[in-house]
């Protein structure tokens, strides 16, 4: 059989913009369901005490951080209890880092599929969101619970929490696009995320409220995106007990944005090296 090659026709054309990416991930919606599925099971397979571990983590942290700046430190926590302001600031932080630390190492953990077949590769980040959501909503039973024995009840803001979600997700999202990039050339970010994340821990409010640092510092401490994501979850769950520094959150869902369009579009960009250099 010949084939005419004067008949073949190759089109060479940019980088793909953000908006035909995502219409490729649709198209191969049914692997990304796929991927998120597998993820979901690996995570809690062959483990002691399976999803308990979604619970063990912010509980045991909560505890500390308590005892720490609750008891020790006598930091102010308003009129709620510490232990429930701690939660309500975990809950959005363990999201981040969890959606974070997956994406992050996520085309490494799956150098076999990226070398050998074709698809849009932000697919095997994006479906580490969905492991994220399913640990949140296990932990926030947990603080759906202590709010339920410490008689603390949320208001009607409580219908804005998937839009402080939504930036969690932007946020954490855009960074893991840059570093799970990264990390196919320079295998050392794997090991340098874990110590981000635990500095990034106690620059955030998660241990205590933004309210203790001075006025003339709240901008700046806001350009931290989570900080205004944890003061929105705070005040969304514990309704106006929870002193907001509005600026900070809109602060957040701008940087949430720009990060987000910032990494994919170099994800993009570094998307074709990949499969040689993995």
């Amino acid at each position: 059989m010949k084939i005419n090659t004067s008949d073949i026709k190759i089109t060479i054309r940019p980088d793909a913009p953000a908006g035909s990416v995502l219409k490729d991930v649709w198209e191969f919606r049914h692997l990304f369901y796929f991927l998120a599925w597998r993820d979901i099971l690996v995570r809690y397979k062959q483990t002691l005490v399976g999803v308990a571990w979604s619970v063990i983590k912010p509980l045991s942290t909560m505890v500390v951080f308590t005892i720490v700046f609750g008891k020790l430190a006598d930091l102010p926590s308003g009129q709620v209890p510490y232990g429930v302001m701690v939660m309500a600031a975990l809950l959005p932080w363990q999201f981040f880092t969890n959606i974070l630390s997956s994406t992050g190492n996520s085309l490494v953990s799956n150098a076999s599929l990226v070398s050998k077949v074709y698809f849009p590769r932000v697919i095997i980040p994006m479906a580490a969101v969905v492991v994220a959501l399913v640990d949140f909503f296990i932990a926030f039973a947990l603080l759906i619970g202590m709010m339920l024995v410490y008689g603390v009840w949320p208001g009607m803001t409580i219908l804005l929490l998937p839009g402080f979600m939504a930036i969690a997700v932007l946020t954490s999202l855009g960074a893991g696009l840059f570093v799970a990039a990264l990390n196919v050339k320079y295998r050392d970010f794997m090991h340098l995320m874990p110590f981000i994340l635990q500095f990034g821990l106690y620059l955030s409010p998660v241990g205590y409220a933004s309210s203790i640092v001075p006025n003339g510092w709240r901008f700046i401490y806001s350009l931290n995106p989570m900080v205004g994501v944890i003061d929105g979850f705070r005040w969304v769950l514990l309704g106006e007990k929870a002193l907001v520094y509005w600026p900070g959150v809109f602060i957040s869902v701008l940087l949430s944005v720009v990060i987000f369009i910032l990494g994919l579009k170099f994800f993009i960009q570094n998307e074709r090296e990949f499969a040689d250099i993995i």
